[in-house]
């Protein structure tokens, strides 16, 4: 039998290393504040959460109420708290409303990870990079032929 520890320790890392990955594109090609270490940061502490939401659940069972969807929910909420400080607006524009969004999908990654949904985090993990990357170059081509850029 694997020891629990090492599973989470297992978790919380591929957690920050999906963070970090979707964060790069944030800090290297977006130039946002809220990059690589933003990122990371919220996915391994939504994955920390639920990790002990569900361990507490486990080893008090009868001892203690845990319930880790709840301890889910209140991520997306306080991650949603986190989101709405990076967004702004300079004159017409809003800035940061990606960068919140990446983060939110960030905490839900770490989140999954915690419930042992691997697969499912790294292909979150890739559709996020496809959605920053791919469609960063779609949208600005579009504004381009349309002369809003």
């Amino acid at each position: 039998m694997v020891d629990p520890t090492i599973v989470i320790f297992g978790q919380l890392a591929l957690a920050a290393f999906l963070g970090a990955v979707m964060g790069t594109e944030r800090s290297v090609v977006a130039r946002q504040q809220a990059g690589m270490r933003t990122y990371a940061l919220v996915a391994l502490g939504s994955c920390a959460f639920v990790a002990a939401g569900l361990f507490v659940g486990e080893t008090r069972a009868g001892i203690m109420n845990s319930d880790p969807a709840r301890v889910a929910a209140a991520i997306v909420q306080g991650v949603g708290f986190i989101g709405a400080g990076l967004i702004f607006m300079r004159g017409e524009n809003v800035h940061g409303i990606t960068t919140a969004a990446g983060l939110w999908v960030s905490a839900a990654v770490g989140v999954m990870i915690a419930f042992g949904m691997y697969s499912v985090a790294i292909f979150a993990t890739a559709l996020t990079l496809a959605i920053f990357f791919i469609l960063w170059f779609v949208e600005h081509e579009f504004k381009r032929w349309h002369g809003s850029e």
